[in-house]
């Protein structure tokens, strides 16, 4: 638990309109993303919603489409 705890504290966090932005989508989007669970794991605190920029970077991975060969 203590571990969880560091790891957190340490880790970078994008808040709700910078996903929005780095995705270019609207925050309602991003909201919707995370009210019916198809975006990425999230952390509620104290009323905010932090996106860890670990799990963004795997959701986005795991999103990966590879390409046609040619």
């Amino acid at each position: 638990m203590k571990n969880d705890l560091e790891d957190t504290a340490s880790a970078k966090f994008l808040i709700e309109p910078e996903l929005a932005k780095r995705w270019k989508k609207t925050r309602r989007t991003i909201q919707r993303m995370r009210s019916n669970g198809s975006g990425p794991a999230y952390h509620r605190i104290g009323g905010s919603i932090l996106y860890k920029i670990e799990d963004v970077e795997a959701y986005e991975a795991a999103a990966r489409v590879p390409g046609v060969k040619s």
